[in-house]
């Protein structure tokens, strides 16, 4: 057997509060969403000012970093260098700005965020993830 690292609430509300703190300190409005490593949502924050759009796309790209062990710039840019059949694949969060959570080389979840440059999304999602010091 081995031994899984999961994700408790406490995690989750330091997660939260550093992507918060991240967000608000650069004065952007977003969308932070948490998932554990199937995908599901754990926690969702709309920001005052967030686009309710972004409530969609935040939670879409966590759980496509989630899913695919990945950051989702990784899929953007697989799409922007020609590959436009990878747009069928069956993942709703190809933008930059969902970062896996990994722990000992496992995936235990993932950051997304939604709401102004997807490279920004991307900053608060690591800034949330560096409160684990993982």
């Amino acid at each position: 057997m081995k031994t899984k690292h999961v994700l408790t609430s406490d995690d989750v509300k330091k997660i939260a509060a550093a992507a918060e703190a991240e967000a608000l300190a650069n004065k952007w409005a977003v969308t932070i969403a948490i998932v554990d490593d199937g995908g599901h949502l754990l926690n969702l924050q709309r920001l005052d000012g967030a686009a309710p759009i972004s409530s969609l796309i935040g939670p879409a790209k966590a759980r496509t970093a989630a899913l695919g062990q990945r950051e989702t710039k990784i899929y953007e840019d697989i799409v922007n260098n020609g590959r436009t059949a990878f747009l069928s694949a069956p993942l709703d969060g190809l933008l930059e700005g969902g970062v896996p959570i990994i722990v000992e080389g496992q995936t235990i979840g993932a950051v997304g965020v939604s709401g102004v440059k997807s490279n920004e999304d991307a900053q608060i999602a690591k800034a949330g993830i560096a409160a684990l010091g993982v």
